[in-house]
């Protein structure tokens, strides 16, 4: 974890029509940090992360104001190359989506698309990436093999490795073990405090627990509000906000 501003949320206000989901947001991420930002259904976490590479741009009623500077840089200004912005800040959802063709051509997908033709530049990637992902000692020797067959906990790492195979600089996870067994869901949180010595990740996570178990910072929210933010180990001991208290221990949500 470096000490370098990575993403600044400035003033962040969010809208589906007359409704606003996200009220006067301010965050900053640094570089290579694991930052969870936690709360209850309906807080406007998987809002924040869908405007983080404007994916809610894919949505028409959808409305925001404010800032986001990745690197200094308005991501929301008309000049920026919305592609290559999705290269650079990457997106695993909830429910794994593998494409329906073989392991190896899920991690090469993008790289193709990118124009890489090289056969071993690309087995060197496959297995580059599915080893970051913890995914390698299970399929090394099925690559052909269809990802549709993979267990859930195998196609969520498998995506993670998708993304990471575009060489992304930030890495957004939208709850991405809700439904995974404790051994893969364990897999994925071992994978993570590794890929933060290269990325920066921002974890919407399966629950406060995760949250504490993976984080290096953490964001709370209440209804589209930041309640608190901070180190993870002094939010989880001495919350600040009765809310975040009662939210930790279990009182609400």
């Amino acid at each position: 974890m470096s000490d370098q501003i990575k993403i600044q949320i400035n003033n962040m206000n969010f809208f589906y029509e007359d409704k606003q989901v996200v009220f006067d947001l301010n965050l900053n991420v640094r570089a290579n940090e694991v930052l969870s930002i936690f709360g209850p259904a309906g807080s406007g976490i998987t809002t924040v992360l869908r405007s983080l590479n404007r994916l809610t741009e894919l949505t028409p009623i959808a409305k925001m104001e404010g800032e986001v500077l990745v690197d200094g840089k308005n991501i929301w200004d008309e000049d920026v190359n919305v592609t290559e912005l999705r290269r650079r800040i990457g997106m695993v959802f909830d429910v794994p989506t593998p494409l329906p063709m073989s392991i190896f051509d899920n991690i090469a997908y993008g790289p193709r698309l990118k124009g890489e033709k090289n056969k071993s530049v690309l087995a060197d990637l496959v297995e580059r990436t599915l080893k970051e992902a913890a995914l390698w000692d299970d399929v090394c020797n099925r690559l052909k093999t269809s990802a549709l067959a993979l267990s859930g906990g195998q196609q969520q790492r498998l995506c993670i490795a998708r993304v990471l195979a575009l060489d992304p600089e930030v890495i957004l996870l939208d709850r991405p073990c809700s439904g995974l067994d404790p051994i893969s869901t364990a897999k994925i949180e071992d994978s993570l405090t590794a890929l933060k010595e290269r990325f920066t990740i921002i974890l919407a996570p399966h629950n406060t627990q995760q949250a504490g178990r993976v984080s290096d910072k953490v964001a709370f929210m209440l209804g589209g509000q930041l309640i608190e933010e901070g180190d993870a180990e002094a939010v989880f001991s001495q919350p600040k906000d009765k809310r975040t208290d009662d939210y930790i221990t279990g009182r609400f949500g």
